[in-house]
């Protein structure tokens, strides 16, 4: 059978499985009647075979609901891996796997929408562009996974001497970032009637789609391989911990069956030396990149240090940082006591002296506003105000005044903290200037 004969046989089976999803059937039903043909078409035919049947004149919203179809084989394929047979829902990396199957789905969608735009009718384009505009909005949630990989993912493998792969992948995520931002524009100035080209629209969303396969393919190949390999129970801890502070991609709904009584391990817990058995496991495409552990790797907690809720800092740096931030404080303890303020020997914006140490808080304020301080003081107290803020103009100077209670992690009142900020420039900032500007 000729090349084009294969392509229109394979066609006419996939409009077999459109009249079998209108019908009601499931997907799971269709991939088991159709599971030795479908074992037989490659992930490059799929696209090009959808595109045929746009060009036949089937709507790309029907075409759609193939994906399900893909992303079942995704999935299996996924599962087959034998690292990643044992991972049970709510794992970290199981529900990043999870996100992968959303993420290739959305932007498989968008390859139908981008190739039904190439043949549609001036009248349909906007219909269409509205739909890309939806799964734009819907990929913007990729940061979710990207910062997780990031921020909890990457510290592990790292610590480990594994610098290049994150640096890799970090570059390219930023990438992917820029492409959906500039598409988001493009498709945007097109559904306001701005005369965007239709061929630019689509070299820019083929463009973005291929740059998030090439990720998801990295990462399902590469990376999570390496996690599965290096990371220990009480590592994935840790990470399960962090995530739901970060959240998920579209904010999908993860079963959480997952369980350990493994204590939590951190990145500056682990030992940086990688088990030799290990390292003939990792990929090929890893294991070059494993660098020799640099003495500053080790030995991250010090014997001055204090042991603060999220990080450890000798009480000389404590000090240093909080003379160093661009605001006033100072603290009331629990009796109405000042207790610290910092920045003793800068231009502080109201004057503090340590004279003042140890003072009842209302002699530190002029009689006639002595009743607002002990009126906020109270409510404070009582929990019936969380914040009080004022404003005053000094000169050149805009000067923004808080007031906020300090509680202990049970809730119970041990002070009140003051913040002054001269604001007078914040105010005048426009416009972005990004970490990389001059």
């Amino acid at each position: 059978m000729g090349i084009e004969k294969k392509m229109d046989y394979k066609k006419e089976i996939l409009k077999e499985m459109l009249k079998m999803l209108h019908k009601g059937q499931k997907v799971s039903e269709i991939k088991e009647k159709y599971k030795e043909w479908l074992l037989q078409v490659t992930s490059f035919e799929i696209p090009i075979i959808e595109q045929e049947l746009i060009k036949d004149g089937i709507d790309p919203s029907d075409i759609a609901r193939l994906c399900d179809l893909h992303v079942e084989l995704f999935r299996e394929s996924v599962a087959n891996k034998t690292e990643f047979k044992d991972l049970i829902s709510g794992h970290p990396l199981y529900n990043l796997l999870k996100e992968n199957e959303y993420i290739l789905k959305d932007v498989e969608l968008l390859n139908l929408y981008l190739e039904a735009l190439r043949f549609s009718a001036n009248d349909k384009r906007i219909e269409i562009l509205e739909k890309i505009n939806v799964l734009i909005n819907d990929l913007s949630s990729i940061r979710v996974h990207f910062t997780k990989l990031q921020m909890l993912i990457f510290p592990y493998i790292e610590k480990r001497g594994i610098k290049a792969v994150p640096t890799v992948l970090w570059t390219k995520q930023d990438q992917i970032k820029l492409k959906l931002k500039l598409f988001g524009k493009i498709v945007k100035r097109a559904l306001s009637d701005k005369g965007e080209e239709i061929d630019k629209i689509i070299k820019n969303g083929r463009d973005l789609s291929n740059s998030v396969i090439d990720m998801i393919f990295r990462e399902n190949n590469i990376l999570y391989p390496t996690l599965k390999i290096l990371l220990s129970e009480g590592e994935w801890v840790a990470i399960k911990q962090q995530e739901e502070l970060i959240g998920y991609y579209k904010n999908i709904v993860i079963d959480d069956l997952w369980r350990s009584g493994s204590k939590p391990i951190h990145p500056y817990q682990v030992l940086a030396i990688i088990d030799p058995e290990k390292v003939e496991r990792l990929p090929l495409s890893v294991r070059k990149f494993l660098r020799s552990i640099k003495d500053e790797d080790q030995g991250f907690i010090r014997k001055e240090d204090i042991n603060l809720e999220t990080g450890y800092l000798s009480p000389v740096e404590v000090e240093a940082i909080l003379n160093n931030l661009p605001i006033d404080l100072s603290f009331i303890d629990e009796n109405d006591r000042v207790r610290y303020f910092n920045n003793p020997k800068k231009d502080r914006i109201f004057l503090r002296t340590v004279s003042v140490l140890g003072r009842n808080v209302k002699y530190c304020h002029p009689p006639k506003s002595v009743h607002i301080v002990e009126k906020i003081i109270k409510e404070f107290k009582e929990g019936r105000m969380d914040k009080a803020e004022f404003w005053i103009h000094m000169g050149d100077k805009f000067i923004y005044i808080r007031y906020f209670p300090v509680r202990d992690n049970s809730g119970k009142y041990i002070g009140t903290l003051e913040v002054v900020q001269d604001i007078a420039r914040i105010k005048t900032l426009r416009g972005e200037k990004r970490l990389l500007d001059d």
